[in-house]
């Protein structure tokens, strides 16, 4: 990057248009296609209202070389590993010099350097957004249009300083990221659900869905995957917990991981799949793959949206039915949101033991409810009894996340299922988290303590190899003063 004053550089981009426009006539304004100029009633023009800031003359041609140089590389440029990304980069540079002197620009030394910057930054990278994703203690990237970012910081949400030079830029990061794995997104097909390189996942909805812009939201996970070692020292459950949790996953209980969105379930759920011993054969499912299993003999499987045409769709249910031909010994499915939680269910009581699942709900009630609810979608005309026994045979122990007020993740209960008593499933928490106050600066005061009943699968966990002290369910009193674990 070629250093210059600030005077020098403010005269170069405002110089940068009159020199364009006396070199191509009236007709190469940047709004004369429509590019970086904000149109009447168009869509950029909902963003004045919302932070938007007015954009220099650089930016306004800039747009317009990135839009022709786009359109040369819409066919050549691809993201596969037989080229490394110097090799592109080359490319991409002879392409926009091509494309600068079929324009007939004439640029200072800086404004090359900026304009090639920027333009490998949009077409390798994520733009503007690419310092927010390498940042590992930023945790979720909500794009709010081209104007307006928010960004998670351990469990905070703040609106960031960055912003997209234009909407056609974020499109073009969009795109650029769905078609990495073979997804589009347009008018007729305006939301998906994609993945960075990294595992992170992506959720893009745009107009005339989204009505201010398009929506881009990125929900990052470490790039080494926490232990439970890691959730003990982040205060989201104590080291007994985590004892019993494992022995309850090595032992091979059913298991349920319930909580809210961006409660932690994803993390919790892949925390506990690193209990699985490593000579079991491990079938995952997921919408977006998303864990990160570490075990030798791991597969996975993802769903895929319908086509354009409405052909092609394979759901989360026709994955669970084709794992169980697969010789499992472990089924793990990112989420249960429909039909698929009865194919899961027939699994877990057909010899799979030891699968896990998470479900969205706000308490270990509400997730059987829930996962009742599922069932009932997935059009099998079953009583409801019929359906509470198939529940309370298949679920064994439910982990209870949830994210507080501020921002911290818990798992406040684990609790275990005692079987099917009169018409209703029976629930009892062996473990809690009982809150007990905020601090003056908005922090939740609370501890963690057994509820003092002995599990119901405490000998089965002891014939299973996986034994824990019953002295690991003994009631801790409350802390003095404000509190803790």
């Amino acid at each position: 990057m070629v250093a210059a004053s600030n005077a020098s550089a403010e005269g170069a981009l405002m110089s940068l248009l009159d020199r364009v426009q006396k070199q191509q006539g009236p007709d190469s304004a940047p709004s004369s296609d429509g590019a970086g100029a904000t149109q009447p009633g168009s869509a950029g023009g909902a963003r004045s209202g919302q932070g938007a800031r007015a954009r220099t003359p650089f930016e306004l041609q800039a747009e317009r070389i990135k839009n022709r140089l786009q359109a040369r590389l819409i066919e050549n440029l691809d993201d596969s590993d037989d080229e490394d990304r110097e090799q592109r980069a080359s490319r991409i540079t002879d392409a926009l010099n091509l494309v600068v002197g079929e324009m007939g620009l004439t640029l200072t030394k800086p404004e090359r350097q900026r304009l090639e910057n920027s333009v490998l930054s949009d077409f390798l990278g994520l733009g503007p957004i690419d310092a927010l994703v390498s940042d590992p203690s930023i945790t979720e990237i909500m794009v709010n249009g081209p104007d307006q970012i928010f960004v998670e910081h351990k469990g905070k949400l703040t609106l960031s300083t960055t912003q997209f030079e234009s909407e056609d830029q974020l499109r073009r990061i969009i795109d650029r990221i769905v078609s990495t794995i073979g997804r589009r997104i347009d008018e007729s097909s305006p939301m998906v659900d994609a993945r960075l390189k990294d595992g992170s996942r992506v959720n893009v909805i745009i107009p005339p869905l989204a009505l201010n812009g398009p929506i881009l939201t990125i929900r990052k996970f470490s790039k080494d995957p926490y232990k439970i070692n890691d959730l003990v020292k982040f205060g989201s459950l104590t080291e007994p917990m985590a004892q019993f949790l494992r022995a309850c996953v090595r032992a091979r209980l059913n298991m349920l991981v319930s909580g809210g969105t961006g409660s932690g379930k994803t993390t919790t759920l892949n925390v506990l799949s690193s209990f699985i011993p490593e000579e079991e054969r491990v079938v995952t499912v997921e919408d977006a793959a998303e864990l990160q299993l570490n075990q030798e003999h791991v597969v996975t499987l993802e769903s895929r949206p319908a086509t354009v045409e409405g052909r092609g769709r394979i759901a989360i249910r026709d994955l669970v039915v084709n794992a169980l031909r697969m010789r499992p010994d472990r089924i793990v499915v990112g989420e249960c949101r429909g039909g698929e939680a009865l194919d899961m269910l027939q699994a877990m009581n057909t010899g799979h033991d030891g699968s896990l699942t998470t479900i969205h709900a706000n308490s270990p009630r509400d997730s059987l409810n829930r996962l009742e609810t599922l069932v009932l979608m997935a059009g099998a005309e079953l009583p409801s009894r019929a359906i509470r026994e198939q529940i309370s045979s298949a679920i064994n122990v439910i982990v209870q996340q949830t994210r507080l007020r501020d921002g911290a993740r818990k798992i406040i209960a684990i609790s275990e299922v005692l079987g099917l008593h009169g018409d209703q499933v029976k629930v009892q928490d062996i473990f809690v988290y009982k809150q007990t106050g905020v601090t003056e600066d908005g922090k939740v005061k609370g501890y963690f303590t057994p509820t003092g009943i002995m599990p119901k699968y405490f000998e089965h966990l002891q014939s299973s190899g996986e034994a824990v002290p019953k002295e690991l369910f003994t009631p801790v009193p409350a802390p003095a003063g404000e509190g803790g674990h």
